[in-house]
């Protein structure tokens, strides 16, 4: 009879990978299991244009990875990880050449914003300067006040909890001037949502204060090394990988104490034989991605967006707000898309060839949305980086459609594994004491999918795995 596992993880990205390496270090028998030839989920790095220019096919810049309390808490330097931080983590830049940018520093930061909102930034990130290590806990670690676990600060989470739950659309009334108002709906348009929902304020907090305490960086050689540096860390605690395996009923896997699942809740339930439990999970707006190989850097018409490692193109609130509503809302392809963008190889060369760039984007688009939409990114990009397309040697496109087929997670397009707007930020997949835990005592749910839901932070791994070992050990 063969011997049973403590845990069987289904699916090898970041958070399947972190929950994996939580129990394995725990001195649990773990076996993960993924689709894929290789491991990475949402972390991966691919030759997708010409041979030499690495791309990352989905995420590329990684504040929250870099301040996250899971992958802080691993040696994850020993297996290959290293952070490269841009000169300037972002930069939002305007038509007439000008930017705002958050830096490292508050003050430049704030300089950037003008002179009548440069208090109000320092006024809104002042009291959570020098505490990213207990706000991250606590705004990471909501999940695990389902395991038993308290607020590290609670007080400082109650006032951020204040702050964080208004809608972005209160920058009109805390910033005088576009620039500020701006740059803050940028970082909050990462959640794909409407700007005058609830909690939309909280991820744009957040992502400013990790620029301050830990930069937005790059992995060197690409996204791929925070999974290859995840799976070296589980072998060396010896735990077993297995790729190019598709699981497509329980009864495949080996016996096991507990079933971790890093999927879709729509896969979990058909692989586990749950039936309608996740029918109520709705699937947010999906993406529209290109990947550039280029035969130099862009040519923006800002000095600051030439020198950073993101560059968000909207350019006002109200333009980011349209162009969210559209692709959310109202079903349709913006017009003016709102772009989220990152440069690699300005910080790390071995991402192209001597002299060459690569250079990734994206836009928001209605789920399940079939079309072509370069014409409508690229003409938004030559808005602020005029003859771009003339720098351009290839390209990769990649709609709704193509993201669901290359990575199953992305149901409809949709890269946070489930809408993120309004208390479904907060309340995921579903309402439920424990959302890892699923009607199946011994099978779990730890994709972004679930508590603190996107981002390639590995914290809803960490979180599940929380959830399996409390058991496991009472079962012992």
């Amino acid at each position: 009879m063969p011997s049973i596992r403590d845990a069987v993880v289904v699916g090898a990205g970041p958070n399947g990978l972190t929950a994996a390496v939580e129990l394995a270090r725990r001195g649990f028998r773990v076996e993960v299991f993924e689709a894929g030839g290789t491991v990475g989920g949402g972390a991966r790095t691919e030759e997708l244009t010409l041979p030499g220019f690495r791309h990352d096919p989905c995420s590329a810049v990684h504040p929250t990875g870099a301040g996250s309390p899971a992958f802080g808490s691993m040696p994850l330097e020993r297996y290959g990880l290293e952070w490269l931080h841009p000169e300037l983590p972002l930069a939002h830049p305007f038509p007439d050449g000008t930017a705002a940018v958050l830096a490292r520093s508050v003050g430049q930061t704030a300089a950037s914003l003008g002179p009548h909102d440069a208090g109000a930034y320092r006024r809104l990130v002042g009291p959570y300067l020098g505490r990213w290590n207990t706000l991250a806990e606590d705004f990471f670690g909501y999940g695990s006040a389902f395991n038993g676990r308290f607020p590290a600060d609670p007080l400082q989470l109650v006032r951020f909890g204040l702050t964080g739950l208004q809608p972005v659309t209160w920058a009109r009334a805390r910033f005088r001037d576009e620039k500020a108002r701006a740059l803050l709906a940028g970082m909050a348009g990462h959640v794909i949502a409407p700007l005058n929902n609830l909690f939309m304020t909280a991820p744009a907090l957040v992502f400013a204060l990790a620029a301050h305490a830990v930069g937005w960086p790059f992995p060197r050689g690409g996204s791929q090394a925070i999974s290859d540096a995840l799976a070296g860390y589980l072998r060396a605690l010896g735990g077993t990988i297995h790729t190019g395996t598709e699981v497509k009923r329980l009864d495949e896997l080996p016996p096991a104490r507990a079933y971790v699942f890093d999927t879709s809740p729509t896969a979990l339930a058909r692989i586990a034989g749950l039936g309608s439990a996740y029918d109520s999970v709705r699937y947010g707006a999906g993406v529209f991605k290109l990947d550039y190989a280029l035969d130099g850097p862009v040519p923006w018409t800002s000095p600051d967006a030439a020198r950073a490692g993101t560059v968000h193109i909207g350019p006002t609130l109200g333009d980011i707000d349209t162009a969210l509503r559209d692709a959310v809302v109202r079903g349709r392809a913006p017009e003016r898309p709102f772009l989220i963008t990152a440069q690699p190889s300005l910080t790390d060369s071995t991402r192209a060839p001597e002299g060459k760039h690569v250079f990734w984007a994206y836009g928001h688009l209605p789920n399940s949305w079939q079309g072509d939409a370069t014409e409508a990114v690229e003409r938004q990009i030559e808005r602020f980086a005029p003859g771009f397309r003339d720098r351009v040697l290839a390209r990769a496109a990649a709609g709704p459609p193509q993201l669901a087929a290359r990575n199953a997670n992305y149901v409809g397009g949709d890269i946070s594994c489930g809408s993120a707007a309004g208390l479904r930020l907060l309340i995921r997949p579903k309402l439920k004491r424990v959302p890892y835990e699923t009607a199946h005592p011994s099978v779990y749910l730890c994709s972004s999918a679930a508590p603190p839901g996107p981002g390639v932070h590995g914290m809803a791994g960490h979180h599940a795995a929380r959830a399996v070992w409390r058991r496991l050990r009472r079962e012992r």
